[in-house]
């Protein structure tokens, strides 16, 4: 694959020497399988998903993630990363025309899809069966208790959207613990962190998701990517008048400058790569540990590692989308403030 160049300001090198870049083999055919099912659930007019689907680059973040995972398993993760950034783009339009009526209905559909998505799947908003669809399918892989843990992280993502909605309805910009709070969920981190486990191909008991070296070194990897997305969309949220972003709460409470808020997410950014370098090691000890001789402790010392090599193709997966995306490219754009690729007309807005 052909590296893009990165501008400078954003150029990371400890990734591009450290952190090889990988793709699951199934990505060619995860590409076309994602398209398609946007096509058929209705979540993008086909003239955008033919004009944009495959430059927006969802399928290659998530093949680049999660290495070793069932091609099912890939496909079922690659549809509900793409329905979450079209939810993500919907609560943006949401928010910019006032429906704030159309998204309480849909937040409250969106909990009971979560919930029961059998009973969702021919809704009449493709997000909610989109949404039932595809967690219906990563439900299928894992034990129960698994599944009530997936949902009970993505019902308090949910809540934050909620709570980011009327933040941004009333122009109130977070302080910045309250922000790092509020990130953590409206980026998943949990979500994410915990669909490593069906690629694994092993629910891992809680006391090695919660071992603090294991945690830390999950929320670093996360921690990266959301304050790595912060310092490339904050040209993209300062023109769209967005009040989520470390760097706008930086300025703002902070009474820091742009550059000194830019430079302060930098340092951030690359604190959590180093601090990811030297934990990483803590669990790999963890899963030597836990390989103790019998069939089980071999399984379960694997699918740490299979988990730990994932949380580290994050850093780079992350790291290449971001420039790779037209998600980003905010100066090709004819209006800054709304993204070519979203159907800005669901309501009939023009």
């Amino acid at each position: 694959m052909t590296a893009v160049a990165v501008p400078p300001s954003l150029s990371l090198p400890v990734i591009e020497a450290v952190f090889p870049r990988q793709l699951h083999p199934y990505w060619p055919q995860l590409q076309e399988s994602t398209r398609s099912w946007l096509l058929e659930k209705r979540l993008m007019p086909p003239d955008k998903v033919a004009e944009y689907a495959d430059g927006l680059c969802y399928t290659d973040l998530m093949a680049g993630y999660y290495l070793g995972a069932p091609d099912e398993v890939m496909q079922a993760i690659a549809d509900y990363s793409a329905w979450f950034f079209v939810w993500d783009d919907r609560h943006d339009r949401d928010v910019v025309h006032g429906r704030a009526a159309a998204w309480r209905q849909l937040r409250r559909r969106l909990h009971a899809a979560l919930d029961f998505p059998a009973e969702h799947l021919q809704h009449e908003d493709p997000l909610v069966a989109g949404l039932a669809d595809s967690v219906g399918r990563l439900y299928s892989f894992l034990p129960k208790t698994w599944n009530a843990r997936f949902a009970r992280h993505f019902h308090e993502v949910i809540e934050a959207y909620d709570r980011e909605f009327h933040n941004r309805a009333e122009g109130r910009i977070p302080g910045v613990d309250e922000y790092l709070a509020l990130r953590r969920l409206t980026f998943a981190h949990w979500i994410w962190t915990d669909l490593l486990e069906p690629s694994a191909g092993c629910e891992l008991p809680e006391t090695v998701r919660k071992h603090p070296a294991y945690r830390r070194a999950a929320l670093l990897s996360q921690e990266f990517a959301a304050w790595y997305n912060d310092l490339c969309s904050l040209p993209k949220e300062i023109a769209g008048d967005e009040v989520h972003n470390l760097g706008i709460s930086l300025i703002t409470h902070e009474g820091l400058t742009l550059e000194e808020a830019v430079e302060e997410i930098r340092r951030r950014v690359e604190e959590s790569i180093s601090e990811f370098l030297v934990v990483e090691k803590d669990v790999l000890r963890l899963a030597d540990r836990l390989a103790d001789g019998t069939v089980h402790g071999k399984e379960l010392g694997a699918a740490v590692r299979a988990c730990l090599a994932n949380m580290r193709n994050w850093f780079s997966s992350v790291y290449w989308f971001h420039h790779e995306s037209g998600r980003y490219m905010v100066d090709s754009w004819d209006d800054r403030s709304t993204p070519p690729y979203v159907n800005n007309e669901a309501a009939g807005e023009k």
